[in-house]
């Protein structure tokens, strides 16, 4: 039995290889490199190519005997995807569609799908369950509500079992400071305070302290990604055991339950290097929620998943992690 990540080399995925791998499963990670690093990998066989790639698709399955499938590969810049959304369009969804099509050819039955709360939009409450309506408000954000469709569609039309994961803020890094978050390719709240903290960027910039929360910065659900990374080996042991009458097609919140603030993360980095976060309030940023978390009861009963780390552990894992990788480790 082996297992199929697409965008694997990623910070997400490749903390989920590493997570597949330690339960004894076979994995190959099919990977274009864009933004992939194949020292993240950890030996793991890699496929350089092109989610879209039918064939190359269908001849890994092929050579590796595949029969499961994890899918990361995705463009997941918001702001760039409301300024090219033909490019999202094409990558994250027509070449998801492809991808699921030379897959079941294959014989692969079992996907889980790398989704996102953004999905959500701004969320009338919180914290936020599954059976809030899905309203994005990015093209990034409807390009995953688009492929969770494709994958309910499929689900319908030739038996696929799915579970699309909703992920809220993935942070932090390997527990041994292996693999963790590169800095240079993302916005991340987390990443982003270390390389402030670090001396390795300017001041950090804090995009509004006057909204409705206790200290006027936004509330988000931080997931340490070792936890993230263990939901989706539950899923997929889930999909394997759906049975001809179970449900097809899941989608589960993926977070803590539990809101932290901007400041309350920078705090909690500055208590873990023993010195602050430099940081400056600039104008408010358009388009940002002013708080969302996870109601993570779904997760819990559908995958019999749960958080084990909070904030505390994210940051220390991460500032190990960003420290050591400064300096050459």
């Amino acid at each position: 039995m082996t297992v199929l990540v697409t965008g694997g080399a990623g910070y997400i995925g490749s903390h989920t290889v590493r997570a597949l791998r330690e339960t004894g499963r076979d994995v190959v990670v099919l990977d274009s490199l864009e933004f992939g690093r194949v020292e993240a990998l950890l030996g793991t066989p890699l496929v350089e190519g092109d989610i879209a790639d039918a064939e190359l698709v269908r001849s890994t399955c092929g050579r590796y005997g595949v029969d499961q499938l994890v899918h990361f590969a995705a463009y997941k810049a918001v702001g760039e995807s409301m300024e090219q959304p033909a490019r999202y369009w094409r990558n994250n969804v027509a070449g998801s569609a492809a991808l699921f099509d030379a897959v079941l050819v294959a014989g692969v039955r079992d996907v889980v799908f790398s989704s996102s709360c953004s999905v959500y939009g701004t969320p009338p409450t919180v914290p936020v369950a599954e059976d809030v309506p899905i309203a994005p408000e990015s093209v990034y954000a409807e390009t995953k509500a688009m492929v969770e469709r494709i994958l309910a569609w499929f689900g319908v039309t030739h038996g696929l079992r799915s579970a699309s994961l909703r992920y809220f803020n993935a942070a932090g890094a390997s527990h041994d400071t292996v693999i963790g978050e590169d800095w240079t390719v993302t916005l991340n709240l987390v990443p982003l305070a270390m390389k402030a903290l670090l001396g390795a960027s300017p001041t950090l910039k804090v995009f509004g302290n006057d909204y409705p929360t206790p200290d006027g910065t936004c509330i988000r659900d931080y997931i340490h990604v070792e936890d993230l990374a263990d939901a989706h080996v539950k899923a997929l042991d889930r999909l394997a055991s759906i049975t001809d009458d179970g449900p097809p097609t899941l989608a589960v919140n993926v977070g803590t339950g539990v809101g932290s603030s901007v400041l309350e993360v920078l705090n909690a980095a500055g208590d873990v290097a023993g010195r602050p976060v430099p940081y400056e309030i600039v104008a408010r940023r358009a388009g940002d929620p002013v708080a969302t978390f996870a109601d993570p009861a779904y997760a819990e009963s559908a995958l019999g998943w749960r958080a084990k780390q909070g904030l505390g552990e994210i940051v220390d894992s991460a500032y190990r992690w960003h420290a050591k990788a400064q300096h050459g480790g």
